[in-house]
């Protein structure tokens, strides 16, 4: 193969989360020749963050037999708000990062061009182009994992607002006095309904004196807790873990059916971890409490769906931004 033709055939998508650290390489058409996985040890500050993420990509180029040189682009996907004109990471609080230029540090290091998006956006955008093969003009994606992001679709483009920063459905506040949020408010649907959150109420039940079968299954300090450790609980018939995933997926109806009275999108799309893991479980009571806050034959024909790419959403995001912005 020529380098000619091999420069313009791969791309990276990068999804950098508050807990891992996913990269993937792409052909052209979208298809996954390999992927990634690190964590992301936020606690050990911006510079290190970043070198693990190049460390990442140039695992995973390896991984694939390739070269950076290789790599057309490389898309990254960042929690949090981003301006994606300057590639600057503007408030990151499941990173704690401010103001980080993300982009202008990864192609010091990668010497690729980088490219920058708000993670839930970059999944709205992979879902979109590839699982709905971008025909419905109205979307809102949610992802349900660390925290909760979400992207918003109109009119066929990314809906991204006055300062780059639109689509953060995880901080629309819910609860007056409720949980106090990563970002500083309180009763955001992050704070109620993110795997965090829903992790932080079963702890504190449990030292509260709660009985539940996560102990048996993981012991009392709940070490290794996983988001497929609550379906089993649930099929193993515990009420209370039950009726917390009950309410995290209330509050994401109510937060779906404000957004059809807002945005009256054609599809409503959930996905991350949390919807992965406990679809079955979740799905009907999001969708049963959407139809039921949203107004009066607003819902007619939407659909509320779960995505089927799962944890690959984040990573083709990033690749459907490299091979749309370095064209």
């Amino acid at each position: 193969m020529s380098d000619s033709t091999s420069k313009s055939e791969y791309l990276i998508g990068v999804d950098l989360g508050g807990t891992k650290i996913l990269a993937g390489v792409f052909d052209k058409n979208l298809k996954c020749l390999g992927r990634t996985k690190m964590s992301t040890k936020a606690e050990r500050g911006v510079s290190s963050v970043i070198e693990r993420v190049g460390h990442c990509v140039r695992d995973v180029v390896d991984e694939c037999d390739l070269k950076l040189d290789q790599v057309r682009a490389v898309g990254i996907g960042a929690p949090g708000a981003v301006n994606r004109v300057t590639g600057h990471v503007i408030f990151a609080p499941n990173l704690k990062w401010q103001n980080v230029p993300l982009k202008k540090e990864l192609e010091k290091d990668l010497g690729v061009p980088v490219f920058l998006e708000n993670d839930c956006n970059g999944c709205t955008l992979g879902v979109y182009e590839t699982e709905l093969k971008g025909k419905p003009r109205n979307v809102i994606g949610i992802f349900v994992g660390t925290g909760i992001g979400g992207g918003i679709i109109v009119n066929g483009e990314m809906f991204r607002g006055f300062n780059h920063t639109a689509g953060e459905i995880g901080h629309m506040v819910l609860q007056i006095d409720g949980p106090k949020c990563g970002c500083g408010n309180k009763g955001c649907l992050e704070a109620l309904a993110s795997r965090t959150a829903i992790f932080k109420r079963i702890e504190s039940a449990v030292k509260a004196g709660q009985k539940t079968v996560l102990t048996e299954m993981l012991g009392e300090d709940l070490k290794d807790l996983r988001s497929g450790d609550l379906r089993k609980a649930i099929r193993k018939g515990d009420k209370f873990v039950d009726k917390v995933i009950e309410d995290a997926a209330e509050y994401i109806g109510i937060a779906i059916g404000n957004l059809i009275n807002i945005f009256n999108p054609e599809i409503v799309v959930l996905g991350g971890g949390v919807i992965d893991a406990l679809e079955d479980e979740m799905m009907p009571i999001i969708i049963e409490v959407a139809h039921d806050f949203a107004m009066s034959g607003t819902a007619d024909g939407i659909e509320i769906v779960a995505s089927k790419v799962g944890d690959d959403a984040g990573i083709l995001g990033g690749a459907v931004l490299a091979r749309r912005e370095s064209k």
